[in-house]
């Protein structure tokens, strides 16, 4: 496990090599960007932003999703896999905004994880780059790199989670989960880490590194 000092140099590098870091899904406001999410369980950013360019032209508030309507919207979103299903859940969560929120995406992760198709990832993910909360969302992308760099070990994403929050630095940690996604995503890759060009490999505990 990284100790304290090592975690500082962890994040020091990845912030001085991507001092802004975003997301890579488009959007165009919090509820845009609650949709995209829960269109990206199980699926690549890339695949949503195709998928979502003429949507968002068309439908930017919960109340133009209701009036496009589900089979409207599987049009749209069908090369995404469960299209389907997340086509319910849009539908679904756009209605209960419209009802219970005045069309407003709420900014509390409780509330926001009663949506249809929204979990804490999601949750997470929304509060973050919507609203600017330091919440740490962990995808497969930061669940290996917290486990395999020893930054914060755990058997499941919720103690992994709760890992982070308690050994990151609050300096890092509106950032975090962006650094993190994006390391395991073209450097820490699953299958074959390119640890020759990894930033922080002094510090990382990987006992398997490559290159």
């Amino acid at each position: 496990m990284l100790k304290r000092d090592q975690i500082e140099t962890f994040f020091t590098r990845l912030q001085a090599a991507n001092p802004e870091p975003k997301g890579e899904l488009n959007y165009v406001n919090p509820y845009t960007l609650l949709v995209a999410v829960v269109l990206s369980a199980q699926a690549t950013d890339v695949g949503v932003n195709k998928a979502t360019a003429k949507l968002f032209q068309i439908v930017d508030t919960p109340q133009k999703m209701v009036k496009l309507g589900e089979a409207k919207l599987k049009e749209h979103i069908k090369t995404i896999g469960l299209f389907n299903t997340k086509a319910k859940n849009v539908i679904k969560l756009s209605e209960i905004l419209v009802r219970d929120f005045k069309g407003e995406v709420p900014r509390d992760r409780d509330i926001l994880q009663t949506l249809p198709g929204v979990g804490r990832k999601t949750a997470n993910v929304v509060l973050n780059i919507a609203f600017g909360e330091p919440t740490i969302a962990v995808d497969t992308h930061i669940f290996r790199v917290s486990n395999r760099t020893g930054l914060a070990p755990g058997k499941d994403v919720l103690k992994v989670e709760a890992a982070l929050e308690k050994r990151v630095p609050d300096k890092f940690k509106q950032h975090c989960h962006h650094w993190l996604i994006l390391h395991g995503r073209y450097v820490c890759k699953a299958r074959s880490p390119e640890c020759a060009r990894c930033i922080v490999r002094d510090v990382c505990q990987f006992k398997e590194k490559t290159g």
